[in-house]
């Protein structure tokens, strides 16, 4: 977008308006503006056209701007307004004018309809309007009691009583480097098909049909190659690689091979890659409901960031498309991984790296809060353990945070940080801190000895030392029972969420009867509740009978 000169006209439009007594609505020609630069090559007032506002309103405003069919009055009224502005400032003559009149007349009929068919909805809005455009308003910037209207202001507001999911909040996401996005980029086939598509259109000299499209035979050609050379072709136009005089194509100026572009120009397209999915009308993956669904698709991904069943995806199409049940999906969804967005794995479907990189852009594009989540590997001990105890953080994430923290500091200067974080912390927190510790070798030794005098983080530094064979003191009978309870108490969140695989990880190494029947002793504060858990938890009758025995002595104590 060129902000210099759209803010330009806007000043230039409220001086001509207050020295004409004319009160134009600066925020609607400011929007129309801002999208004839993104959209239609509009870099400066003087570029308007007739066939500009009929783009813009019949066809970019149908697939952007978030606004009921009964707006189309006020917007046309706008763009008016902003004919007169071109043409009291000389920006286009009195022929010009008139034209770009007759063709708001043309549109002004058309436009409300255009605004209310939802096959005209690019990806971000449809996304919106799945989750139920209702939930959103959108206030005049500054006015606190403004009417809400939709399309009008752009200020977009979520409704904190609505329990919808287009409600809540985004989740923070951990996104990859954008060096590592373009990387991948480069490797999804729908862009490598575009570019083959392009290069093979100039190459041989073949033309467009008259609505843009490839020819039968081309199209016939080209599949010899390419998987959907109609899709590749439509999103080669829609990226700007291939540009049409008439039927006559040209490649876009210093056109590239994806491996010669930049890493700026390949995330650059890739963008537009994620919001063509949503807008493109061609078979993308041989499944209607899948092709008009994609946005649906992304945002449950990105939101619940595990992978999601098949089935479940199915079930959940089934639900918002409000088409009945969609059958088996496998094909089509394999038909969406070759778009890059997505990939199909064993668990389920999932966002790519590089597609969560590419949604999380388009939200961010349309001033929605989309947070990334910290870098565990830059911040401190503390902030690294908190950061792994977070809800939803997987083993498989956590990997390259404990990694590259790790990577930055020495051995001894990594057990110092750690265990000093963790010093009269809980069991879970300590627990985590001597996982950590546990990876560390030999030269760890002096920070880690330094712990043998901390009561709760010695037998673990005993435990520590003995693997290694770095001489250390026995663990008495109490520190071992103690013990047993810190590692139990660790596992307590995991045994609540999934009670059948710890009783299973129970009968194959758990503590004995006899072990258990002394833990009432052991002056830990979380005993009575590790007590309870194996009392409800343990396969073994005997086991679980002194584990209940055990906690109702430790009770008794007063250990809480």
């Amino acid at each position: 977008m060129s902000i210099e000169w759209v803010n330009r006209a806007i000043v230039g439009l409220r001086v001509w308006g207050h020295e004409n007594g004319v009160t134009p609505d600066a925020d609607e020609i400011r929007l129309l503006c801002d999208y004839a630069s993104d959209y239609l090559e509009v870099a400066a007032p003087g570029d308007f056209r007739p066939a500009t506002f009929e783009e813009l309103l019949l066809e970019i405003y149908p697939r952007k701007v978030i606004t009921p069919p009964d707006s189309a009055p006020g917007t046309v009224a706008a763009a008016r307004t902003l004919v007169d502005f071109l043409l009291a400032t000389g920006e286009v003559d009195a022929t010009s004018a008139a034209e770009m009149r007759a063709a708001l007349d043309r549109v002004g009929p058309l436009m409300p309809a255009a605004l209310a068919d939802s096959s005209k909805f690019g990806m971000a809005k449809s996304i919106f309007s799945v989750i139920g455009a209702d939930t959103f308003e959108l206030i005049e910037p500054g006015v606190d009691d403004a009417a809400p209207r939709l399309g009008q202001g752009r200020s977009l507001t979520l409704d904190e009583d609505c329990d919808c999911p287009g409600c809540a909040p985004l989740p923070p996401v951990r996104l990859a480097a954008p060096a590592d996005v373009a990387k991948l980029v480069r490797e999804v086939p729908l862009l490598r098909d575009a570019h083959t598509v392009v290069a093979w259109m100039v190459e041989s000299g073949a033309t467009a049909t008259t609505r843009k499209a490839l020819r039968v035979k081309d199209a016939k050609e080209l599949a010899k190659g390419v998987s959907r050379p109609s899709v590749a072709w439509g999103l080669a136009l829609a990226l700007g690689l291939a540009e049409l005089d008439g039927v006559r194509v040209s490649a876009e100026a210093g056109f590239k091979a994806l491996e010669d572009r930049a890493d700026e120009d390949v995330l650059d397209l890739w963008v537009g890659l994620v919001e063509f999915l949503g807008e493109d009308r061609g078979e993308v993956t041989g499944s209607a409901v899948v092709d008009k669904e994609v946005y649906a698709i992304h945002d449950l991904l990105y939101r619940l960031q595990v992978p999601v069943p098949v089935e479940a995806v199915g079930d959940y199409l089934s639900e918002v498309a409000d088409d009945g049940p969609v059958g088996d999906l496998t094909e089509a969804l394999e038909g969406l991984a070759a778009a890059g967005t997505v990939a199909v794995t064993e668990e389920g479907l999932v966002l790519t790296p590089h597609g969560m990189w590419g949604i999380r852009e388009m939200y961010a594009e349309l001033g929605l809060d989309a947070p990334i989540a910290p870098d565990l590997a830059e911040g401190d001990a503390s902030g690294l353990i908190a950061g792994l105890l977070s809800d939803g953080f997987t083993p498989e994430a956590a990997e390259p945070d404990i990694a590259g923290w790790l990577g930055a500091r020495s051995p001894a200067e990594a057990a110092e940080e750690l265990l000093a974080a963790v010093v009269g912390a809980p069991a879970e927190v300590r627990g985590v801190a001597v996982t950590i510790v546990d990876r560390l070798g030999f030269e760890a030794e002096p920070a880690v000895r330094r712990y043998l005098s901390d009561q709760e983080l010695r037998p673990h530094v005993i435990h520590w030392l003995s693997a290694r064979r770095l001489g250390a003191p026995p663990l008495t009978e109490e520190e071992m029972l103690w013990v047993s309870v810190d590692m139990l108490a660790l596992a307590i969140p995991a045994a609540e969420a999934d009670p059948e695989s710890f009783a299973e990880n129970m009968a194959a190494s758990g503590p004995s009867p006899e072990v258990i029947e002394d833990m009432w002793k052991v002056e830990h504060p979380d005993v009575v509740q590790v007590l309870e858990l194996l009392g409800h938890t343990l396969p073994d009758r005997n086991a679980a009978k002194a584990a209940r025995k055990a906690a109702f002595k430790a009770r008794s104590r007063g250990i809480r």
